[in-house]
Order: C-alpha cells, then structure tokens, then sequence
C-alpha cells in the first residue's frame, strides 16, 4: 500500500511541475487544492484531544464551572501545584534524582538532578527548571516545593518563588478553549475569575480520574499509567479529587474511595523497589503523604 502511496505521489509531482510549465492556470488550480487540504489537515488535528498538563489538570478539577474560581477554603491547592510542575517535568524526562548511593538513602533525603534542559515549550515549567538547572546546590523535593512556593526563611531563596501560578495555568486553558475570563466583584473587590466554557474536556477529565479507580482499576498500582497515578495522587493532595466523585452513585464513590484510600497507605519505598522507575513521582507523592 505505502509502495502504491510513493508511486502515486510522485506521479502527481511529475504532472504538476508540467502543468506549470504548460499553463500558469493549473498552477493556480493546484494551490488552492493544496490550501484545501492543508485546511482539512489542521481541522483534523484540532478535533483530537488536547494534552493538558497536570497543573492543568487539577486546576481544572479544582474550579467552579461558573464561577471560575477555586474555593477560598482550599489552602492546599497552591502547594500541589508546585508539586505538579516537579512531576511534570519528571514525565517528560527533564528532571530525575540523584543516583541511589552505596548506603541507601530515603527518597525525601535524595537530590532533585536535571537530567534535560532542553526547553519543554510551557512557560512556567520552562521556569522551574531553568531555577533547578542554576540554583547551584542540589536540593531535595521537599524544599523543592517549599521554594517554588515562597515558603522559605532564606530571604536569598525567594528568587525560585513561582509567582501568581494558579492566574498563568487559568491563562493557559484560556489560551486552549478549555476556560473563559471574566471578572466577579466582591464588595471590597474585583477578582478575574475564569468560568468553563469547554464542558466536553472537563466531562473527559473527571470521567477519566472516576474510570482509574473503578472500571479501570488494576489491582497491581505498578500497572496503572503513571500520569494518571500522578493526578489521584495530586488531586488529593490539592484537596480537589472529592470533586470528581459528586457525580457518583454512593456505591461507586464508596468503592472509590476505598481505593484512594488504599493508594494513600501504600509502602512508597516497596513500590520503587519494585519497578526502580519514576522515583521522583514517587519522592513527590511522599512529600505529601507524611
């Protein structure tokens, strides 16, 4: 089939390149042709899902539909998110811990390494890593977050803070269609908040987290995709998960929650002994379970 693909694509070049030299309005005709493919080519490939980010996410699962705005309770979710970043980036192969010694050490007293400073294209990744790669002595996850945080007493140390994240990952679903900007006032205040205007990718979204512990549940955790692993994980420790459950019959949240209830006793340490991989997903994930 490929073999019948290359002979005809070479043909139609043949005929084109005569064309034009026979006649400039076939040259015309061609390139309206290709436009309209080209055309058709983008359609398509904007009709497949989108790839959110984990910050995205969470974010996503943590928002009022319309409102727009997180809960004014949720003092959680600002930690989780810099949590998120440092997984996101493990996920795409730009950071790692560093190697396991002759004497073992615990996960939260190794190293976070960057392994890739190619840039990954999002900003605020982009910037995390760029303080990872330059900060000049190795730190672990835990004071990873607290600094990406501002949560330091080293005034030296305020520069890796990240700064308004939960207003750039809104602008970024804004950016992807996923959300829209309006502004709501408070008596005292106006606040920008960012309503859902995409449904379909939130509707997907929490299906996809209620489907990982129901349908799709494997009993061997090593089993389950680690990035949606990652984003139970995330989402609870952004205080957010319970929000894709609402929806549940109370049997199924009952068998959901039992299973997330399962995943925060598991032995951290057993499980990278088993698989040896992800160790910073997993370095993330006991920063927030102890």
């Amino acid at each position: 089939m490929s073999l019948y693909r290359n002979s005809t694509s070479g043909l139609t070049q043949r005929r084109t390149e005569a064309t034009i030299a026979a006649a400039s309005h076939s040259k015309n005709k061609s390139d309206v042709e290709n436009s309209s493919d080209d055309d058709h080519l983008q359609a398509d490939s904007s009709d497949k899902d989108m790839r959110l980010t984990l910050m995205e996410e969470v974010l996503l699962l943590g928002l009022k539909d319309r409102e727009g705005y997180t809960s004014f309770w949720n003092d959680c979710i600002s930690s989780g998110l810099r949590g998120c970043i440092l997984v996101e980036l493990t996920l795409r192969g730009r950071i790692q811990l560093e190697k396991q010694p002759a004497r073992r050490k615990s996960l939260l007293l190794r190293k976070v390494r960057c392994k890739n400073e190619a840039p990954t294209g999002d900003v605020l990744l982009d910037e995390a890593l760029n303080h990872i790669r330059r900060i000049g002595t190795d730190e672990s996850v835990q004071v990873w977050i607290d600094l990406l945080s501002g949560e330091t007493w080293n005034p030296l140390k305020l520069q890796y803070q990240l700064r308004n994240v939960r207003e750039r990952i809104a602008k970024n679903l804004v950016e992807k269609g996923v959300l829209t900007t309006g502004k709501q006032n408070f008596v005292l205040f106006d606040m920008t908040t960012h309503p859902l205007c995409d449904e379909n990718i939130k509707s997907r979204l929490v299906k996809r987290v209620q489907d990982a512990v129901l349908s799709k549940w494997p009993n061997d955790v090593t089993k389950m995709e680690p990035r949606t692993l990652a984003l139970i994980y995330l989402a609870h420790a952004s205080d957010v998960l319970e929000n894709a459950f609402q929806p549940l019959s109370d049997e199924d949240y009952d068998i959901a929650m039992r299973r997330v209830r399962y995943l925060l006793d598991i032995d951290v340490d057993e499980q990278v002994s088993q698989t040896n991989t992800m160790e910073l997903l997993w370095a993330v994930i006991s920063v927030y379970l102890k």
